[in-house]
């Protein structure tokens, strides 16, 4: 079906006469001269009475990979990363030196998250100090020789991790 542009005037077989109010990804918000604003599927039919040119030539589902990878660049959100199969319903046991106190269990697929939230974390801490307009050049450098080194620091966990393409990578020698 061809997308509406907002102001295009449509017949709907039940709500009568409207016009396009608002686009979503699937469906459009229709103002009804009877029947007032209803939500009507993109896929409807309906008969286009006339119609206007969408405003922006941009598909949702293009919009919403851009937004998506956006997210992924500048936010805290957690990209899936697999754990290792080998690891899968494990359990991570902390044994103090001391036996007056009690063992900590805590399931391998619980720290593996912690694990990656930490990596994701410095990945966006990395790029703000790139793109960080105040910052020279040198003082940015300074910046990411830490966070490389931390990755460096890191890389112990890196048996937990599927892929390696997933894995810590500290500074080469």
């Amino acid at each position: 079906m061809e997308i509406l542009g907002i102001g295009s005037r449509i017949k709907h077989p039940s709500y009568g006469v409207g016009v396009v109010i608002r686009l979503h990804k699937k469906a459009y918000n229709i103002c009804f001269i009877d029947n007032g604003i209803k939500t009507v599927p993109k896929d409807f039919n309906v008969e286009i009475i006339e119609r206007i040119e969408p405003e922006y030539n941009v598909s949702f589902s293009e919009a919403e990979d851009a937004l998506i990878k956006i997210l992924r660049e500048w936010s805290d959100v957690t990209e899936t990363v697999s754990l290792g199969d080998k690891w899968k319903n494990g359990l991570m046991i902390l044994k103090p030196g001391d036996a007056s106190l009690k063992e900590k269990e805590v399931p391998i697929e619980t720290f593996f998250h912690k694990i990656v939230m930490l990596r994701d974390r410095l990945r966006v801490m990395e790029q703000r100090i790139n793109a960080h307009k105040l910052l020279t050049d040198e003082d940015k450098i300074d910046l990411q020789q830490y966070i490389t080194r931390i990755y460096g620091s890191l890389t112990t966990f890196n048996v937990l991790f599927k892929h390696q393409s997933d894995q810590f990578i500290g500074e080469k020698s």
